[in-house]
């Protein structure tokens, strides 16, 4: 299982807009959406790639890193997981 959080996205970007646009990017359908209010004016999501390597989803992750999309620079994080 691998986490994204993409940040700094539009208000009211729809999980349908989310998804397409990762597609074209070539990731993998994501199989959960969390929304994040954020401060202010930047929501973002967290999203959940059962069976997904972390690696793999950071490879990915360079590409969307810091792109512009609907007016707004995006920040893209592989979230990582604690383990006790």
């Amino acid at each position: 299982m691998a986490r994204l959080y993409l940040g700094n996205l539009e208000p009211g970007t729809s999980d349908d807009e989310v998804r397409e646009f990762l597609q074209k990017y070539g990731f993998p359908a994501f199989d959960s959406i969390e929304h994040e209010p954020g401060v202010g004016t930047r929501p973002g999501v967290v999203l959940t790639f059962d069976g997904v390597d972390p690696m793999v989803l950071g490879s990915l992750q360079q590409r969307i890193h810091n792109m512009y999309w609907k007016n707004r620079k995006l920040n893209a994080l592989i979230l990582k997981d604690d383990f006790a």
